[in-house]
């Protein structure tokens, strides 16, 4: 029999033809995909939350949670804050990024629109915290931004134009905050004598000053010293000048001496004071609220 002959077959493909397309899929485009899980930016970015939310937390505590609708709006802030903070840097999505840097920068515009218009009958005041605070949220949406750009659709083309367009967003944010912080509102308060009244609000008769504001008295004070000084006095103006009164107000009626020398009416041995979150006559808004260090109480007439 004839000797057989091996066959053989050509090869016109490498045999593993997965080789070739391991290589490709390792040097393609990440367009789209999730962040370096240990991204800087995204860390950084997550840690100014905390800083944030931090404040927050503080001012929540301190006061800002007896305040109706604004005190839970802060806890929901708080708690965002740090849930957004442990995502970021946890799951590397520039989603989570994304989410972080819109927080922040809607932080920082509910506290302008405070500041300028008031939020549910609550008119923020400049204080130092919320200053730091509002850079520290500039400051987040900025970092957050840059952190949140590898995910971006790339039908955005952002490429070169990203940093300039974010640290122009943050010059326009820094100078909205500046600007709203260098002048303050100018809050009323009774530069003369005034006639103090009694007037039915809800329900209680309550004492007011002359415009039919409420007057409070604050839990600290003594019936000879007023604590409520700085920030305090711009929440809750003294009524300055010397007090009559008017029909149905029977109690004492006093001053005491401010440290600038200015003389601050009293009634039965309390000092008195407006709230800047009553806008109008008839509201007793700022009655049983923790801020500023004490108790708030309106002041009921006497007799």
């Amino acid at each position: 029999m004839p000797a057989s002959k091996a066959a053989s077959v050509p090869l016109s493909k490498p045999l593993n033809r997965r080789s070739r397309e391991h290589v490709v899929t390792d040097m393609g485009s990440h367009e789209g995909s999730s962040l370096p899980r240990r991204s800087w930016l995204g860390i950084v970015g997550a840690a100014l939350l905390v800083a944030s939310g931090a404040i927050h937390l503080d001012l929540y505590l301190t006061g800002y949670r007896t305040i109706p609708t604004i005190g839970p709006l802060f806890l929901l802030q708080v708690i965002a804050a740090f849930a957004l903070a442990v995502a970021i840097p946890v799951t590397g999505s520039w989603v989570a990024a994304a989410a972080g840097a819109g927080f922040a920068i809607s932080t920082l515009g509910g506290y302008l629109l405070s500041l300028w218009v008031g939020l549910f009958g609550f008119t923020e005041v400049r204080t130092t915290a919320g200053i730091v605070a509002g850079i520290i949220d500039v400051a987040a949406f900025a970092t957050l931004t840059l952190a949140a750009a590898p995910g971006l659709p790339s039908a955005l083309n952002l490429g070169r134009r990203l940093l300039p367009a974010v640290a122009g967003a943050s010059a326009v944010a820094l100078a909205l905050l500046f600007a709203a912080v260098a002048t303050p509102k100018t809050q009323p308060v009774a530069t003369g004598p005034d006639v103090l009244k009694a007037r039915d609000i809800g329900g209680v008769n309550l004492l007011t000053d002359a415009r039919g504001l409420t007057l409070y008295w604050f839990a600290p004070d003594s019936s000879s010293k007023s604590v409520c000084y700085g920030s305090c006095a711009a929440y809750w103006p003294p009524v300055i000048g010397i007090p009559t009164a008017g029909p149905g107000v029977t109690g004492t009626v006093g001053t005491i001496a401010r440290t600038d020398g200015t003389r601050q009416a009293t009634y039965d041995g309390h000092p008195l004071y407006t709230y800047i979150g009553d806008s109008a006559p008839g509201t007793a808004s700022g009655n049983n609220i923790n801020l500023n260090g004490g108790l708030w109480h309106d002041m009921p007439v006497t007799g």
